[in-house]
């Protein structure tokens, strides 16, 4: 080291000079300096400005180049040498350099080029201005079937070149999958993965790739699902499983890669994985348990590996999800839970699933989970429930299996999440289902909490779904009992109010239930009815070129309905309702140009 400045000046003169013995010993002396103290070697090196002096002597026909290109190798592995590399026009010799056919060369230039990029937007760029990616590729490409172990490193240092070129970087990383890296990268897994160092490259180039939506379509036409199962396989550490499952999970997002995942066996690995850790409580064993079971449901997202692993709910997969529901293992029972919830993604699998016994694990699972119970546990079993009661067929089994009395056990909660679910359940329960509805229209309880989340304006989910149960309990059960309780609940304005929403579906709903409590109890609803300014709102309705047919057909189907009381009749009639209907008779609906005629006569004659 303190040789090292008389070094860097004797180095000026035998660049200018040329003479290759007395320059090889000034480089191996400087790269024996940056071996001791690569820092304050650096630092040297950048105040002697001697960086545009090496740009000069990387010359493909000088034996000194190799060494040339290990020195700036060196140099940029420091953070602060960087930008000063690519000011000295570094990049452009050490692109052309690539070219050479000298192994020594390209790798020292590639390990060069790798660390110049890392984490320096102004190295990459030079090099994207220089073309060094293609030439790289093209690199992959032809050497990848070679598999001594100097050809190894340098396909490891090429891959790792690109990887600090792309990093997190969305517009480079496009530019790879652009010029066909992914094919590559695959085929180098397959023939090298005998050696570590380069599979571990090639994973971290695909964890990084498989971020991008625009890989996924380039990875699924290859034989990645495969060759990643392969090498899962023979992983027996955890950190190497890990890395595999970091690539794993952004490519298991693409439904067909789902099912080559499916059909490559990894549901068999990582069901001996659940298997071997679940008893663990080793802090690596259950980070690889919950990893593992995540990936699982993810697997069951897609439409056709969740058929071809339900196996018409004989599989062993399915067999063995089941057993995960009443583990005490609460990582297991969520997964499980929201296995189900995949599962009964279609209704022969959700009738299948609900003969079989289903819904009594469910509810266990959520008894289990009352009192300071698991979030995320609650969420999945009653978003599992909720999709179960969606096939018609089921709704009655599951309410004499006593899902509504598991269900409100939650009506406590204070979790967004877990509010919305229980709601979205309750609604599919009592869909068409008279008896249940009236049931639950005529717990107060229940009713005064809906009332409470009609006005959770924090959370649109919950409001949304308290909304639609309001109206679906009077629309199924056509109570008056029912009608009664929301009354005196203080329901009748949020259904006014859910009559102006956003969502026709929602808009519809609420006119079908405030026509039926204006059939049935208009004296009981009328103070609140008029207080929540449901005729003006109506007029807005009937009068908006915007809103859907069925709309305005409800509006005027609520408006004649209306005529039953004296204080809303009056303002009818005020507002002109006469006007806006009239022009309803020429609407292109038919159903919405009749009810207009009828609603006009019903106007006439109570004008």
């Amino acid at each position: 080291m303190d040789n090292l400045s008389d070094t860097l000046k004797k180095l000026k003169i035998t660049a200018v000079d040329r003479t290759e013995d007395s320059l090889e010993g000034c480089l191996d002396c400087l790269l024996q300096a940056l071996a001791q103290n690569n820092t304050e070697a650096s630092e040297k090196v950048q105040g002697s400005g001697i960086l545009q002096l090496l740009a000069s002597l990387l010359t493909p026909q000088s034996s000194c180049t190799a060494t040339v290109a290990n020195i700036i190798a060196e140099v940029a592995k420091n953070e602060f040498m960087r930008i000063p590399c690519v000011d000295a026009g570094l990049i452009s010799p050490l692109v052309q350099l690539l070219n050479s056919k000298d192994q020594e060369v390209l790798l020292q230039t590639g390990r060069a080029l790798g660390n110049i990029c890392y984490d320096s937007h102004e190295g990459r760029s030079a090099v994207d201005q220089a073309g060094g990616a293609q030439i790289v590729i093209d690199h992959l490409r032809s050497l990848c079937s070679i598999t001594d172990p100097a050809n190894e490193k340098l396909l490891t240092v090429f891959c790792g070149m690109l990887m600090n070129y792309s990093n997190e970087n969305d517009s480079l990383q496009a530019q790879l999958i652009n010029m066909g890296v992914i094919p590559t990268l695959v085929k180098l897994l397959g023939i090298h993965c005998h050696n570590a160092a380069l599979t571990e490259m090639c994973l971290v180039a695909f964890g990084n790739l498989a971020e991008l939506e625009s890989s996924k379509e380039q990875f699924a036409s290859t034989n990645i699902a495969e060759e990643l199962v392969k090498l899962f396989k023979k992983q027996v550490e955890h950190d190497k499983r890990e890395m595999i499952f970091e690539v794993l999970a952004p490519l298991a997002e693409n439904d067909a890669i789902k099912l080559q995942l499916v059909e490559a066996g990894l549901v068999e690995c990582l069901l001996e994985i659940v298997q071997q850790k679940v008893d663990s409580d080793k802090e690596d064993d259950v980070s690889e348990l919950k990893t593992a079971s995540d990936l699982m449901v993810l697997l069951l997202l897609g439409d056709e590996s969740m058929q071809k692993l339900f196996e018409g709910g004989k599989g062993n997969v399915f067999q063995r999800v089941l057993s995960w529901i009443p583990s005490n293992n609460h990582q297991l029972q969520l997964a499980g839970a929201l296995a189900i919830a995949n599962f009964a993604r279609n209704d022969g699998n959700c009738i299948h699933m609900v003969d079989n016994g289903i819904v009594e694990k469910l509810t266990d699972l959520l008894d289990r989970h009352v009192e300071d119970g698991n979030v995320t546990v609650q969420h999945a079993a009653l978003s599992a429930l909720r999709n179960l009661a969606i096939p018609v067929v089921n709704k009655a089994k599951m309410l004499s299996a006593g899902v509504t009395e598991a269900v409100l056990k939650f009506l406590k909660s204070e979790m967004p999440p877990v509010q919305f679910k229980l709601l979205g359940t309750l609604r599919m329960l009592i869909d068409a289902q008279a008896e249940a509805a009236e049931q639950l229209g005529k717990n107060t309880k229940l009713v005064a909490r809906l009332v409470e989340w009609c006005e959770a304006k924090d959370h649109a989910g919950v409001m949304g779904e308290s909304n639609r149960l309001l109206s679906a309990l009077i629309r199924h059960s056509k109570s008056k009992d029912v009608i009664k309780t929301i009354v005196q609940s203080g329901g009748i304005k949020h259904l006014v109010t859910m009559a102006t929403s956003e969502h026709v579906i929602m808009q519809n709903e609420a006119l079908v239930a405030l026509a039926l409590i204006a059939a049935l109890e208009l004296g009981t609803a009328e103070k609140d009815l008029e207080s929540a300014k449901l005729v003006q709102i109506l007029h807005r309705l009937l009068a908006d070129e915007k809103s859907a047919p069925e709309i305005k057909y409800n509006s005027m189907v609520l408006i004649c309905a209306l005529m039953g009381s004296e204080p809303l009749h009056k303002e009818v009639q005020d507002l002109a309702f006469l006007d806006v209907v009239s022009k309803l008779r020429s609407h292109e609906n038919k159903s919405v140009a009749q009810q207009a005629s009828l609603t006009e006569q019903r106007l006439a004659v109570e004008s």
